[in-house]
């Protein structure tokens, strides 16, 4: 019940126009978005891979309503490209939302957007991640990473969400082709004739889809890249130590080496378990979001974790 609220308010303009008036809203925001300012997600990057950890940045938008907000956001994206681009020590990527460059608007001029950023990428030596957003862009944002590797660009991969009955049966087309996945559960509110309703059920196919990658890993010798940029196959997108005690046993199991998956964790959440998995020897990426758009995102936050939402308010007691 609370997570689907907290979904509705994510999306639920009213509510954004209230809480961002907030002063205090933006101080716990702070504690899971790096700055307003890609100067301030930059410096992120640097300290996290100072400690040995990769990023992907994201320059936080979504759902643009129109063409001008769709443009400015490609425009972001591409400044967040040429300056990664400009410093080769940088070990990131990037990760992008369709809707942020107008799917919901036209998908043409996202199409031909999506190809630009693909091509700016490859200027800049580095990789961009397709989000996965709610059902209603599942099957478009698949077949618009596919018409754009029909085209040559392989420097995209893509997010699944495992909470989703399709997930396994898109797993396994995507892997016939070498995609790089990031396997994550699923933080938006769906229906039940579209995703499991129960969490252990989640769990399980979570562990299913992990299972499926890291074979895939296997068989494809997947590793990461020498610049830190281009991930392996299986992105272990979690921050719940069950599922990751899975992926690090399945792997040890198969004889599948630490530099063939890569546990990706979000900025500012479970960074304990993100430096004990570095010093253990494996993979870490941090994804690091920024900008001024960031209320959906955080809402999204206090969705997944009861924790979430009595530190936001915590901060509300204190003014």
């Amino acid at each position: 019940m609370l997570r689907s609220f907290f979904v509705y308010l994510s999306k639920a303009a009213w509510a954004q126009n209230l809480v961002t008036s907030w002063g205090f809203a933006w101080r716990a925001a702070s504690r899971f978005i790096a700055g307003t300012k890609l100067e301030d997600a930059i410096r992120v990057v640097r300290e996290l891979n100072a400690k040995g950890i990769n990023a992907t940045l994201d320059h936080l938008g979504e759902h643009t309503s129109t063409p001008e907000e769709a443009q400015q956001a490609a425009e972001n994206i591409y400044a967040t490209l040429d300056a990664i681009g400009a410093d080769q020590n940088l070990r990131s990527n990037v990760s992008i939302k369709l809707t942020q460059i107008g799917m919901g608007l036209d998908e043409s001029y996202c199409a031909e957007t999506l190809e630009r950023v693909l091509a700016r990428a490859k200027t800049a030596k580095t990789f961009i991640r397709i989000d996965m957003e709610d059902t209603p862009y599942t099957d478009k944002t698949i077949n618009l990473y596919y018409a754009l590797r029909e085209k040559g660009y392989e420097n995209a991969g893509m997010v699944i969400q495992a909470y989703l009955f399709r997930t396994e049966a898109d797993v396994r087309r995507m892997l016939q082709d070498g995609t790089r996945i990031r396997n994550v559960k699923g933080a938006y509110n769906e229906p039940p004739d579209k995703a499991f309703p129960k969490k252990a059920d989640v769990d399980a196919n979570y562990d299913l889809i992990t299972k499926i990658l890291l074979d895939a890993a296997l068989a494809q010798n997947s590793n990461l890249s020498e610049d830190g940029r281009t991930p392996p196959i299986p992105a272990i997108g979690t921050h719940d130590e069950k599922r990751i005690a899975f992926a690090k046993s399945y792997a040890e199991k198969i004889g599948l080496p630490k530099t063939g998956l890569e546990f990706q964790m979000l900025y500012g959440i479970r960074r304990d378990l993100q430096e004990k998995l570095v010093r253990d020897g494996y993979l870490v990426r941090v994804y690091v979001p920024f900008g001024t758009h960031w209320y959906p995102y955080f809402m999204r936050r206090l969705a997944e974790r009861p924790a979430n939402v009595w530190f936001f308010i915590s901060n509300f007691l204190k003014g």
